[in-house]
């Protein structure tokens, strides 16, 4: 048998079965972080329409820190509005786990479920109307999620609440008027103040720029991040908008229900000053060892249905498959 494929060929200090034993090890440990806040292991959504099952998760792994502010990004019937619902306590999962700051979305009762939609997570969709109730000002708007959850007894301290987070999202100015006297950036951008009402952990978004036009839709990032940076709360957005998901510290893309690949964006200053982002793309790898290599990577290598393995002390190398001229494939 060659070197390379001997389970016990030394390589330096380390041999093959030592990374074997590691590998075993790691799949025993839990997929929790201790600072997350998400936590989705193995996560599986069946739909059933008309009897034909389908299958919108397919054991989808994800961790996201507190204070993360990162983007899902797919195609179309990827999951990744699956997974949005399923996190915002909308749907629940067909199996596997998740939860969310110490939440389990499979477990939860009715009340359970009320209480965190009400308190844990703050949602903001893509269409405007469904953000705000249109009989009511911004600043009543905002101020009604604390009305109903109980969370801030006094009248003066709710509506001194809902101004501060006006100001905040910069739509001060539109605290007297209703939905309709607003613009679309206007009303996403109190959309996210009434999200934050209740000092919630997290905070979704489903393609909340998908309806403006590139200067208003950076207005409203630009909101989303000074929710993420002055009051520590995590915000995952699931968009299509390039500017959004190449503004984000984290992009995870999900691919046929699981979770494929992320750019992880890390940004550094020179001894001038001078600020660089340096982005790495890395391909996810869930608690069964699979991976979905990108499709530019593939097509680039006329990649197709099997890939050729070796593994290294620091790496694993993946090979277009060669045939060999007597292998199986040329008898």
């Amino acid at each position: 048998m060659s070197q390379h494929t001997s389970g016990t060929a030394e390589r330096g200090n380390v041999t093959l079965a030592d990374l074997e034993r590691r590998v075993t090890e790691s799949r025993e440990q839990p997929a929790y972080g201790h600072d997350a806040l998400i936590v989705c292991d193995r996560l599986v959504r069946i739909f059933t329409a008309q009897g034909v099952e389908v299958q919108a998760l397919q054991g989808l792994d994800l961790l996201v820190r507190q204070g993360e502010l990162m983007a899902l990004v797919g195609a179309s019937g990827s999951g990744k509005s699956t997974l949005l619902n399923i996190l915002a306590g909308l749907d629940t999962p067909t199996a596997g786990a998740a939860s969310v700051a110490g939440f389990d979305l499979l477990a939860m009762n009715s009340a359970a479920r009320l209480r965190y939609q009400r308190e844990v997570v703050g949602f903001v969709w893509q269409q405007t109307s469904r953000n705000l109730l249109p009989y009511l000002t911004a600043l009543q708007n905002v101020i009604l999620p604390m009305r109903l959850a109980g969370s801030v007894k006094s009248r003066n301290e709710r509506a001194e609440r809902a101004t501060e987070l006006l100001a905040m999202m910069g739509v001060g100015h539109c605290a007297d008027r209703r939905p309709q006297q607003m613009s679309g950036g206007e009303q996403q951008r109190t959309a996210i103040a009434v999200a934050l009402a209740n000092h919630p952990s997290l905070v979704l978004a489903d393609e909340p720029t998908g309806q403006l036009d590139s200067a208003t839709g950076e207005q409203v990032f630009a909101a989303f991040r000074t929710a993420n940076e002055q009051l520590g709360t995590t915000i995952v957005v699931v968009t299509h908008d390039q500017a959004v998901a190449t503004a984000v510290d984290r992009t995870v893309a999900i691919r046929d229900g699981r979770t494929a690949s992320e750019v992880v964006r890390r940004t550094s200053v020179d001894d001038e000053g001078r600020t660089t982002v340096h982005a790495s793309e890395y391909a996810t790898v869930d608690r069964s060892g699979r991976l979905q290599l990108p499709r530019d990577y593939t097509h680039a290598l006329d990649i197709r249905n099997r890939v050729m393995l070796e593994l290294e002390p620091d790496h694993i190398a993946i090979r277009p498959d060669q045939p060999d001229a007597n292998g199986p494939e040329n008898e």
